[in-house]
């Protein structure tokens, strides 16, 4: 920890401290996020992290795609490793507030129990392997629903399904194709009404939006806000069409 610190104090004497703020397009962020609300650092010392999940006992699991691990992270700033796994992603809690985890380098949905153990899931769709899950969400009907895109796919395998979908995983075990028209799925989350179903497409720089249906289907699928690559590097604004 004393080296880490070391390390981290000696990057931050090299380069500038950068400067973060909130800017809110529309007033309703603001009734989410205080425009005072200030941005601290929590833990440092991560490679590239993904999918945060807060638990209401103190804690956030983080996945570590460079470092390949999953972390309990408190709020004191020290942490735990869950699991050692290859390019862990986006996580999720199933209905009883267990932790569901895309594991890309297994190409597989599993679920990790709180001593690090895994179960898979789901790994194949109609026979063939799936590419590698990227994100996941739980539904308002208690399905797991996450995208398939082939971006952490391992570049010594092939692909084998022809199309990179969003899918929805039952209690049963039983894995459904919803969509395969997005070019390279990432993101989703549903509405807090859960009437509706966001998914970005971060090939096409897009959000489309499904709505829902009762028996865990998707339809009327369209664009909800399409982006435009900016000079800067990885900056971008938005605009959202009607």
């Amino acid at each position: 920890m004393f080296a880490g610190l070391l390390i981290s104090l000696a990057w931050t004497a090299e380069k500038p401290a950068r400067h973060f703020e909130l800017k809110s397009d529309s007033p309703k962020f603001d009734e989410l996020i205080s425009k005072d609300a200030k941005l601290e650092l929590v833990s440092g010392g991560m490679g590239f992290t993904e999918g945060p999940v807060w638990d209401p006992t103190g804690f956030v699991y983080v996945s570590d795609e460079v470092i390949n691990k999953i972390y309990r992270i408190y709020s004191d700033g020290h942490k735990e490793e869950l699991i050692s796994l290859g390019d862990p992603d986006g996580n999720t809690y199933d209905e009883q507030r267990q932790l569901i985890d895309c594991a890309s380098v297994l190409r597989a949905i599993i679920r990790i129990k709180p001593d690090g153990t895994y179960t898979v899931l789901a790994d194949r769709y109609q026979g063939k392997r799936l590419n590698s899950p990227n994100d996941v969400v739980m539904g308002p009907d208690g399905g797991i629903y996450f995208t398939d895109p082939t971006s952490d796919l391992p570049k010594d395998q092939k692909q084998e399904l022809d199309f990179k979908g969003v899918f929805r995983l039952d209690a049963k075990g039983q894995l459904t194709l919803l969509t395969k028209e997005l070019t390279e799925p990432n993101g989703l989350a549903f509405s807090p009404d859960g009437k509706r179903l966001y998914v970005d497409d971060s090939s096409q720089k897009n959000i489309r939006v499904y709505d829902f249906q009762p028996d865990g289907t998707i339809r009327n699928g369209r664009i909800l806000v399409k982006s435009r690559e900016q000079r800067r590097r990885r900056s971008r604004w938005y605009e959202v069409r009607p």
